[in-house]
This record gives C-alpha cells, structure tokens and sequence, in this order.
C-alpha cells in the first residue's frame, strides 16, 4: 500500500517542520494499518501560523476583485489537476467507495472553489441609508477547524469563502483525514498564492484546535463538528468576543406523504441515509412514512438496504465502505445494541468484510419518536423508519429534535412545499430536489449558527461598517 508522510506544517507560504517533532498516524480504515502520518502540531505552532496570518491580512485584504478572484482561479486550476488524488488519498484515509470519491469528495469541493473564485471578483456590497454608507469589509484571520467526513469539501466550504471576502487562513483539518489538506496546500505553492494567506498546522483538537479556538490573534472561528466541541469552542472564543460560525449535527426527517412516490421516495431516502456510510450530518436517518403506506415503504427499505455491497473502496461493486475508524465503529455497534425497535435490516449479527471498520447497513421499523435512535446522531448506516397519521402528525415528528440541518418532503408539489415551510430546518428536498452548492447551507437549534456557500457563505466571514456623510 502506498505510504504518505508529510512532515511539515504549511505557514507563511513554505514548509515548515512542527515544534514538536512528533507525529500522528494516520489509518487506513479498510486495511486497519497506519500508511502514513503527519505533524502533531503545538500552541507554538498555532503561534507561528496565526502572525504569518496577520502579516498577510493587510495585503490580501486590500487586493482588488479581480486580484483576488485571480488567484482564486489559479488555485481552483492547480487543485482540479490533482482531483484523482484527492479521490485516491479521501478512499485511503477515509474509506470513500471511488465512484462517491470521485463526484462527492473531489468533485463537490472544485465547484465551490470555482464559485467562489467568481463570487471573488464581485465588488463588496455597499449600500446607502439615508446619510450613511454601508460597507462591507473582512473580519480578519479566520482560524477553520473541520471534520473527517467530507476532509475537502469542508475545508473549501471555509477557505474559499474567507479567502474570497478577503480574509486569511489559518486551517486545522481533521487528524483522522488530515492528508487531503495537504493537497489543497501543495496547490496553493503551485498556484503562487501571498505567502500567509492560508496556513495549515496538524495535530489534535486538544492541542491545535483549542489554541486555534482560543488565540487572541484569530478573529473569527469557523467550525464544522459535533454538538459539543462546537459548544466548546464557542466557549473558548466568547472569552475575547470572537465571532464564531459552526455547522453541528443533524437528524434529519424525510418526510413521505400519502401522496407520494413511495417507491422513489424510500429508494432515494435510503441512499440518501447510507451516503459516505452514513457518515453525513445532512443524513435523512429518520424515515417518516404515511400509515397508508407503512409496511410497503419498509419492505423496500430492507430491500434496498440489502442490496448494498460492503468492500474495498477501490473495488467498483463497493456500493458502502468502512467507518472512519474503529471507535466510530463501536459507537455505532452500541446505538444498533441498544436500539429496542424492529430490525428489517442488517444489524450486528449481518455479515460484514472480515477486516475493516464496518456495520452492515441497518434499518429499524416501528422506531419511537422520543427514543434514542431517532433522537441521536448515529453517524453510522443506520435508518429509524417511524409512521405517522396526517401531515400535521409528520411535521409534529420531523420537528421534535434538538437539531435542524436538513431533512425531505415527498408529495403533491403545493402539499410538500406546505410541509418544507413547516419544518423547523436549514434546507428541505422536496421530491427530490438535488443539493445546491450555491445556495446557503445551515441549521437551526443545535445543528449551528450562520451559512456556509455561496454568496451567503462569503457574508459570514465580513463585517459591516456604516459611514455617516
């Protein structure tokens, strides 16, 4: 197998060795064998990559539009040349089957840099209120903490958007997924980006992601994670009034109505929950279904789950790969023990590959609302399957969860878009609307505050100034 080590942290635009000198493994979750490692980064590396971030602020923040949007296009060129590497290194460190690589992993992130490249050469809005001129301008460094799931595509989410509203970088990835980073690192050196402009140190969250949440020079924290190291870190960032932007967990609903397509709406909705193995946090894990088709809908989703094939990413029959590691694996393992609702598919006892961090893919009927299940994000392939009376039933459902990041309706148009406006969520599929990488992306409750994408992604990382005249 193919070993990947990098030694170095990316700051002020060159390769610089970690303070510490030690390393992080880094796993291949199929194999189980370590194929590579990184640097494991300290407070002083933060340190280092934070002043280069400063240092470069004033420069970048003061390039034209065009300037800008320029080098973001260079970077978008030299990032789509590597883009079946990502596909490849996403499908070692992470487990991605490579057709999903491919399109999701690869192809997702370079149509949103390439947005954001364009949305770059836009003038700042400005606008007039009576006798005050109101602009918009850069909140300064952002520091860009990000998850394991999507190890690019959030990266870029954060990166292209700061960069393009005229912000700097400082960028601490994943330690489970850390090497894909380093592509988009090696394409910013080819693409001859303002040395410190974007900046990436390794290491753990304790160590790198704690002094980048906490650093007096960082202005703005942009995090993709869970619930409660979102919490944590916004704890950390209240202590010097630093902004904080944060996409949380989901438990989505997808809705299907007595006047659906059931058979579309449960195909579509199953692969929709097992994507990236369930490993999503827009995942529709909790299938809501009209009495009057029940027992139909979960016939078909037992069918469906079943005919998922387990394996080697590389494999082209791989239609579901392992979980990112072998604590994700138990985490799962123990919500499927504990489940106390019906199994029609998969389970603990299925059979999975001999080696690598796998669950078979899992779906529960006749789930309780208030349960565990349908109240937790699993973060494995795991699908709650719960009925309901009349839509008033469905929306009640759908909207009992702390989170609200996503979900589905399936319907009559008038009838579902009626339902979408009801749930209490950040985007809504209605009959199987395709994602938009342009439109804004974010919950509600504890699924975060702010947008991510598109123009509305850009906003998050500007400030607002009126000028009286």
């Amino acid at each position: 197998m193919t070993s990947v080590f990098r030694d170095e942290h990316w700051i002020g635009g060159a390769y610089v060795p970690s303070g510490s000198g030690e390393r992080i493994g880094v796993e291949n979750p199929y194999t189980e064998e370590v194929f590579g490692h990184v640097p494991a980064g300290t407070a002083e590396d933060v340190d280092a990559a934070v002043s280069a971030a400063r240092s470069a602020f004033d420069g970048w923040a003061s390039a034209s539009p065009a300037e800008r949007g320029a080098a973001l296009s260079r970077l978008h060129r030299t990032l789509a040349a590597r883009a079946d590497e990502i596909a490849r290194i996403v499908g070692l460190e992470l487990g991605t089957p490579l057709k999903i690589a491919k399109a999701v992993q690869a192809g997702l992130p370079l149509t949103v840099l390439a947005g954001y490249a364009e949305l770059a050469t836009r003038p700042a809005h400005e606008e007039t209120i009576g006798n005050s001129l109101v602009v918009h301008e850069p909140i300064g460094v952002v520091g860009a903490i990000t998850p394991w799931n999507y190890p690019l595509h959030q990266v870029v989410a954060k990166v292209g958007a700061a960069l393009a509203a005229g912000c700097t970088v400082v960028l601490k990835p994943s330690e489970l997924t850390p090497l894909t980073a380093y592509l988009l690192a090696d394409a910013f050196a080819e693409a001859e980006l303002p040395p410190g402009v974007f900046n990436l140190v390794t290491g753990t969250g304790p160590d790198v992601g704690s002094a980048i949440a906490g650093h007096p020079g960082v202005d703005m924290v942009s995090f993709t994670g869970s619930t409660r190291t979102g919490a944590a870190i916004s704890r950390a960032a209240a202590d010097r009034i630093a902004k904080v932007s944060l996409e949380l967990g989901g438990k989505s609903a997808n809705v299907i109505l007595e006047d659906a397509d059931v058979a579309k709406a449960v195909k579509v909705g199953v692969g929709n929950a097992f994507l990236n193995s369930g490993q999503t946090c827009t995942a529709w894990t909790r299938m809501l279904v009209h009495r009057s088709h029940y027992d139909e809908a979960v016939e078909l989703a037992a069918k469906t789950a079943a005919g998922y094939t387990l394996g080697d990413p590389f494999d082209a029959a791989t239609r579901l790969g392992p979980l990112a590691s072998a604590a994700q694996r138990e985490r799962v393992r123990g919500f499927i023990e504990r489940a106390g609702a019906r199994l029609v598919a998969g389970g603990l006892d299925a059979p999975v590959p001999a080696r690598g961090h796998f669950v078979a893919p899992t779906v529960f009927a006749d789930v309780d609302p208030d349960s565990e299940l349908a109240q937790e994000e699993i973060f494995g392939p795991v699908l709650s399957i719960i009925g309901f009376g009349d839509d008033d039933e469905a929306v009640a459902i759908a909207n009992n969860s702390k989170y609200g990041l996503a979900g589905a309706v399936w319907g009559s148009d008038e009838r579902a878009l009626a339902v979408a406006r009801r749930l209490r969520t950040g985007a809504v599929d209605v009959n199987g609307g395709s994602f938009n990488p342009f439109a804004p992306f974010g919950g509600y409750k504890q699924s975060g505050i702010g947008r991510e994408l598109g123009a509305y992604g850009l906003t998050e990382f500007q400030q607002v100034k009126a000028i009286q005249r």
